[in-house]
């Protein structure tokens, strides 16, 4: 188990392989990340490391965020996160995270922010087919219909899936590739689409699913399954033998 980095999203364009295939892909901007505190947990064999990244004015952050980062003799950074890492994990404090940090080919969970799409109706929201266009149905085509029940319980239940705020959630990208790594500039090409609007921060952590074991998961499901088959089909096969080499019984005249 190791630990993740904070990054910024910059923008999409697209990568040309060595083969000439083209692959969208997501820039995404690496500061230094760096490692402000390092904690054991003596119990599941684990250390909390702290990580800071993200230029911020001082002027932007309370005193005692900015005295804690004195101490440390570095800059006040924007974000702070927590991961938890083994404890056979070479990371001690004062040291630096860059995109080095991961390799090509690699497969990497992208965590984010997604954009914003203000109120949205629950056709929009939770993909609701709306009412009858005729029949008696009027203004009200795209609502939702009925919430509730009667006068028992006499309410709607929490959670309920109704028009509202939609996006700006939590949003976890698993196995993605990492396709290229440009250490002067600090930048990491990830295959496909990550969460957020440009600039939004990310956090870049190991897969924790990744393909290979995915893929193991389902061929084992499937040799699980065809063996399964095939043990009630032996179980069929003598009872069948039995009905077949029973006689007819002769008429006793």
């Amino acid at each position: 188990m190791r630990a993740g980095i904070i990054a910024k999203k910059l923008g999409m364009t697209r990568f040309f392989r060595e083969d000439g295939s083209n692959v969208p892909v997501t820039l995404i901007g690496v500061e230094k990340n760096y490692v402000t505190r390092v904690r054991e947990i003596s119990q599941k064999n684990l250390k909390q490391v702290q990580i800071a990244s993200g230029n911020i004015k001082v002027k932007k952050i309370t005193k005692p965020i900015r005295n804690y980062f004195s101490k440390l003799k570095i800059e006040p950074k924007k974000k702070i996160l927590e991961f938890k890492v083994a404890n056979d994990q070479n990371i001690n404090l004062g040291d630096t995270l860059d995109v080095n940090f991961f390799k090509v080919g690699q497969y990497v969970d992208v965590i984010g922010k997604s954009n914003g799409k203000g109120f949205a109706g629950s056709m929009k929201r939770h993909n609701f087919g709306g009412l009858r266009a005729t029949h008696g149905v009027s203004v009200s085509h795209r609502s939702h219909g009925s919430t509730g029940q009667c006068q028992d319980p006499g309410r709607t239940f929490k959670g309920k899936k109704m028009a509202g705020h939609m996006g700006h959630n939590k949003v976890t990208m698993h196995n993605l590739e990492v396709v290229e790594i440009n250490n002067e500039d600090g930048l990491i090409l990830i295959k496909g689409s990550v969460p957020g609007s440009k600039g939004t921060l990310l956090v870049i952590r190991d897969a924790i699913k990744p393909k290979s074991l995915l893929v193991k998961i389902k061929k084992e499901e499937i040799t699980e399954d065809s063996s399964k088959k095939e043990k009630k089909a032996e179980a069929k096969e003598p009872s069948n033998e039995k009905s077949n080499d029973q006689k007819p019984k002769e008429d006793k005249k």
